[in-house]
């Protein structure tokens, strides 16, 4: 749940961060979507400056002020970093903020849950059956990836549970911190893969391949699946990361990590879905030092161009720049033109599983479009409402509800109950399972409750913009955002 209404974490400016910084005499040089300092936590003395000769571990975010410090990992928001500033003054050693005693035990709950999955898990090589290797390559696509490239990265397979294990190394002591465990589901001729992490989505913040980066390394290719990660560097020996949710987001305490890189080409995958991705977070990243693999049929997603014997740095070296200029010629967009003709389907969004019916008349969910649903009290629009977003976000679309009319809770058990498609007060044993299960969608609630300053909302959108990557914002409903009195006004 988003920070309440009466608490929203308050905005601050590059400005303000800068003019601080030079106050306290605090040195910083400029990154790409970051500011970097020396850190207040590796252990000089409180008392004393802050000295332009210590490593900059300490990473502040442009947009929104919070900090990460890279060596310690501790970090917070602007607030907590001013509050360690003054603690400095005082010649007090500054604290991380901490996070909850519960937070804390889960977290190392997870991290020992995962040590165990790793330790039962074997190196597809050691399997004793060469026939079982090669079966198991080709189910998930890797026939071609060598035992080398999966040793260098550390994929294992656990038998058990017929799953590769790919593994998050902290890039500091290379411990283990969790682990990604990807099944392949087949219906019919269609494969799906599915993926479970440990610790939870939300808190599982693995750049998959960080430990193998070198200091000097300053181009990466991000991609957003560990596989592609391990086509990439096979077939071209370029470094690579992928994100830990994909296409769906890029969380911004992942940033810092990647401020050493001058140039990054953004490899997401081969829908369109993806490319609309990879132009989102080129501008989190700096649009001018990110270039963009464009999904087409001679340019698949790096795992498939490795299977089909495409050459993999040709690919890489034709990425479009993603800072473009205000003004275009048609031959600059030919491409992009082609690209909406060959992929009708894709361009017309995402479809609704449910609702065959609304696809024939929207077509699909886009970006940047607005839909109004009407009717009289009572007719069931939140009830509709809350299903159709439920089947967008089923399918990867990241969507923040803002309802004004029902509270929070209210909109979470209809949503559940429908997700579910049973009738869970009556089998209340099954609430956990189910409950697991729908903690994993990308779903975000606005806490708002009746009227509210339009400023304030749409503030709060922003920032879950910025954070979460939303595509889908729902607002239920309008009247009770703007309150009664102001409708005559055209806002």
């Amino acid at each position: 749940v988003l920070p309440s209404p009466d608490g929203p974490a308050p905005s601050v400016s590059i400005t303000e961060i800068r003019q601080y910084l030079r106050a306290q005499d605090i040195p910083f040089h400029d990154g790409y979507s970051c500011l970097h300092t020396p850190s207040l936590f590796t252990g000089e003395r409180g008392d004393q400056a802050l000295s332009a000769n210590a490593p900059f571990t300490l990473f502040i975010d442009k947009t929104t002020g919070s900090f990460l410090c890279t060596a310690t990992l501790a970090e917070g928001t602007w607030q907590d970093f001013q509050a360690n500033v003054e603690m400095r003054h005082r010649g007090l050693t500054p604290i991380p903020p901490a996070s909850s005693e519960e937070t804390e035990e889960e977290m190392r709950q997870a991290r020992e849950d995962a040590r165990c999955i790793w330790e039962r898990a074997l190196p597809l090589w050691e399997l004793l059956d060469e026939k079982e290797i090669e079966e198991t390559k080709a189910l998930f696509g890797i026939s071609q990836v060598t035992d080398a490239t999966l040793k260098r990265f550390g994929v294992r397979y656990l038998r058990t549970a017929r799953s590769l294990v790919f593994p998050w190394f902290s890039p500091q002591d290379a411990t283990l911190k969790g682990v990604k465990l990807v099944r392949v589901e087949r219906k019919g001729s269609t494969i799906t893969y599915v993926e479970e992490t440990l610790p939870r989505f939300d808190s599982y913040r693995n750049l998959f391949g960080l430990p193998l980066i070198g200091r000097r390394d300053t181009e990466l290719v991000l991609t957003g699946w560990e596989l592609d990660a391990l086509a990439l560097h096979q077939a071209a020996g370029v470094a690579s990361l992928a994100l830990p949710r994909g296409a769906s987001c890029l969380p911004p305490t992942l940033l810092p990590y990647l401020e050493q890189f001058k140039r990054i080409t953004l490899w997401l995958g081969e829908d369109l879905r993806s490319w609309e991705a990879a132009k989102l977070f080129a501008r989190k990243l700096s649009l001018k030092r990110c270039s963009l693999v464009r999904p087409g049929n001679l340019q698949p997603r790096p795992l498939e161009a490795l299977n089909q014997g495409l050459n993999v740095t040709k690919i890489l070296r034709s990425a479009l720049l993603a800072s473009h200029k205000s003004i275009v010629s048609f031959r600059q967009l030919r491409e992009e033109v082609f690209g909406e003709l060959v992929n009708t389907e894709q361009v017309s969004g995402v479809k609704w599983t449910r609702f065959p019916e609304l696809n024939k008349l929207l077509k699909g969910h886009r970006r940047g479009e607005l839909t109004i649903f009407t009717g009289p009290t009572g007719s069931g629009k939140t009830t509709f409402i809350s299903e159709y977003a439920l089947d967008l976000c089923m399918q990867g679309v990241c969507t923040l509800w803002g309802s004004f009319e029902i509270n929070n809770v209210r909109l979470a058990k209809i949503m559940l109950t429908q997700f579910a498609g049973r009738r869970l007060e009556d089998q209340l044993e099954l609430y956990d399972e189910w409950a697991d299960r729908f903690e994993e969608l990308p779903l975000y609630f606005m806490t708002f409750h009746g009227q509210q300053n339009i400023k304030t909302v749409i503030d709060t959108m922003q920032h879950a913009v910025y954070m979460y990557d939303i595509t889908h914002v729902v607002i239920d409903n309008l009247q009770f955002m703007m309150g009664h009195e102001q409708l005559s006004v055209d806002r």
